[in-house]
């Protein structure tokens, strides 16, 4: 792939075969579960070909190579995000191990640590987004775990100051990229080990997909990822996997129409007296603006603010003609998710993560005007 090329064109091309008449621009699934060997040993003769689909399969292998093609490193693709990040921390960390991850990150990880790897002996220190990451916090880590916007709240993590910090104190870092996506910012520039992502989200962008990918740089490491799925058995279907190359193509599109949305979004928000706490990295004026316009490409669609309460936030949705409550984000259609009623996060009972789909701006804008409007007024 052509290093000059730019995002658009690296997602429409990535992963592609070479250009062959009477074949099609992007092939379609393999449905094999074993392949024929043609009397060489598993793998054949190579090492290279398909023999059973546990390990390897064609249309897998392609969007691998789309993914690593954009991460600037080489992806392996897991059954969901959790697949993936469970991955890296499983197969990283045994007894006795330390893992660093933030305390405001996405609350399903953070009970796997403490359910999961803290009750198998892994010592689990949670810390901010934003830190500090002290000396003594990462002193003897086995793993630093970061996430980048974070999800809910939108923190985001200085990377350059942080990675070679946990590095230099002898951990491997990964960095959950799942709210930026590679096309957000790529991790493995500033020296993560491991950039995760939960392809489920903008990614493939269509709310109908469960995927999730590690992207790496050490060949030892891609090496135990691709051992951990065979032997986990933790890899997608082939028609699933062949659905999110397919998406691929527009996520330069879908991306820069919901970045574009949460700007103005945030823009109208920041001057309603109903909405407090108002969060978007990409508005000048967030916390994070600075730090985010030093590491991020561009900033995404996620935006995050909190409504009186949980009945206000129930209003909101109903006077809304677009917008509509659903978990999740990263998709076409723009949604509300009122945090608080999962329980997984410390959030406002009214705290709303809003991801802004691809409607027009201008009709989005009025529709959130008209939902706000439907709060009645607001006392000074």
């Amino acid at each position: 792939m052509n290093e000059n090329w730019g995002d658009g064109t690296r997602a429409v091309h990535a992963g592609l075969p070479a250009p062959h008449p009477g074949a099609p621009l992007l092939p379609g699934p393999v449905f094999a579960a074993p392949y024929h060997l043609a009397g060489y040993p598993p793998g054949g003769p190579d090492g290279t070909a398909d023999a059973y689909a546990r390990n390897s399969n064609p249309t897998l292998g392609r969007y691998e190579e789309a993914l690593g093609q954009l991460e600037r490193g080489d992806a392996v693709v897991f059954a969901s995000g959790m697949a993936a990040v469970s991955a890296v921390l499983l197969d990283t960390l045994v007894p006795g191990d330390v893992l660093v991850l933030p305390s405001d990150g996405y609350y399903v990880t953070r009970v796997l640590a403490r359910e999961v790897l803290g009750a198998r002996g892994v010592e689990v220190r949670e810390v901010p987004t934003t830190g500090p990451y002290s000396a003594e916090l990462l002193a003897g880590a086995r793993l630093v775990l970061l996430e980048t916007p974070a999800n809910p709240g939108l923190d985001v993590c200085d990377l350059a100051a942080v990675i070679p910090a946990a590095r230099a104190a002898g951990a491997l870092v990964g960095v959950d990229n799942t709210t930026a996506t590679p096309l957000g910012q790529r991790p493995l520039d500033f020296g993560a080990d491991f950039s995760i992502s939960s392809d489920t989200k903008a990614m493939t962008g269509h709310g109908d997909l469960l995927l999730g990918h590690v992207a790496v740089t050490d060949p030892a490491l891609l090496e135990r990822l691709r051992a951990w799925r065979t032997r986990t058995g933790g890899l997608p279907g082939p028609f699933e996997t062949w659905l999110a190359h397919r998406s691929l193509g527009t996520v330069d599109l879908r991306l820069t129409r919901q970045a574009a949305n949460a700007l103005a979004l945030a823009d109208l928000l920041a001057d309603r007296r109903e909405v407090t706490d108002l969060r978007y990295p990409g508005r000048p004026g967030d916390p994070a603006h600075a730090t985010a316009s030093r590491q991020m490409r561009r900033f995404g669609g996620v935006l995050s603010f909190t409504l009186p309460s949980a009945e206000a936030v129930d209003r909101f949705v109903a006077a809304s003609a677009l917008m509509v409550s659903a978990t999740s984000f990263g998709g076409l259609h723009t949604t509300v998710d009122r945090r608080a009623q999962w329980g997984g996060d410390v959030v406002p009972a009214g705290f709303v993560r809003l991801s802004a789909g691809c409607e027009d701006t201008v009709d989005l804008l009025a529709d959130l005007a008209t939902a706000l409007d439907a709060l009645g007024p607001t006392p000074r």
